[in-house]
């Protein structure tokens, strides 16, 4: 593991990236035990707060978990697909706030990377998660719901037909399209909305889905995106003319 001291970049971001590698490369295996921070301090040649510095970093990335005790100290913590997913909604939902991703964009990406899952999930759904989007779906024909609650009804029901993919890095990857687009989607068409249309529509879909009809669930969607897109146009439209 090497640095190089001459670099501009932050000392303990260069550390931390150095023991990346080194888990990635395998030269660290998961559970064992890093090198203290006096034996890291003097291999970097660095200060122990520098190297504690880059010691949380890792922490941060799920990458490294801490033990007390006499056999304590820094191991390698083998990452999780859920310990992963809190992150890449994160930073999903922060490049759609800093970079204002259009709706459409959002939409697009959204819906097509939901369509690559339908035919999967029509073939593997378990019948937990085929509850919970029978469950959601429920839930949303509730009339003292709020909008709010409408809305993580709305995610949860995705994410049930995301998982059901049964393909861990599938669910990882859109966790963001999920997590992240669809409260921004919902935030803008939600004042236009007809829930008792939504909720048809993934009755639609969650009938394909049990039926394993792939291509049915495929089409659901494809009419649940045209719906956002006609809801979203009225939304504009209406702020358009309250702005003329």
């Amino acid at each position: 593991m090497r640095i190089d001291p001459n670099s501009s970049a932050d000392l303990s971001v260069q550390i931390a990236q150095a023991i990346k590698d080194a888990i990635i490369s395998g030269d660290l295996n998961v559970d064992e035990r890093l090198p203290s921070e006096a034996e890291l301090s003097e291999h970097f040649q660095v200060s122990r707060p520098t190297v504690r510095e880059a010691l949380k970093r890792l922490a941060a990335q799920s990458l490294i978990r801490t033990q007390r005790g006499a056999t304590g100290g820094a191991f390698v913590k083998r990452l999780s697909f859920e310990d992963a997913y809190a992150q890449q909604i994160t930073t999903s939902t922060l490049l759609l706030s800093m970079n204002a991703v259009s709706f459409d964009t959002a939409c697009e990406a959204r819906y097509a990377l939901e369509r690559a899952c339908a035919p999967l999930s029509a073939a593997r759904c378990s019948a937990d998660q085929l509850a919970t989007m029978r469950a959601e779906i429920f839930r949303q024909q509730q009339p003292g719901l709020t909008d709010e609650a409408f809305c993580a009804s709305d995610v949860a029901f995705h994410r049930a037909l995301v998982d059901g993919a049964g393909n861990p890095v599938l669910s990882y990857q859109l966790a963001g399209a999920v997590e992240a687009m669809q409260p921004l989607m919902n935030m803008i068409t939600f004042s236009a909305r007809d829930r008792a249309t939504i909720t048809a529509l993934h009755g639609r879909i969650a009938d394909a889905i049990e039926a394993g009809d792939g291509a049915a669930a495929v089409a659901g969607l494809e009419d649940l995106e045209g719906e956002t897109r006609k809801l979203a146009a009225d939304v504009f439209a209406a702020r358009a003319a309250r702005s003329a």
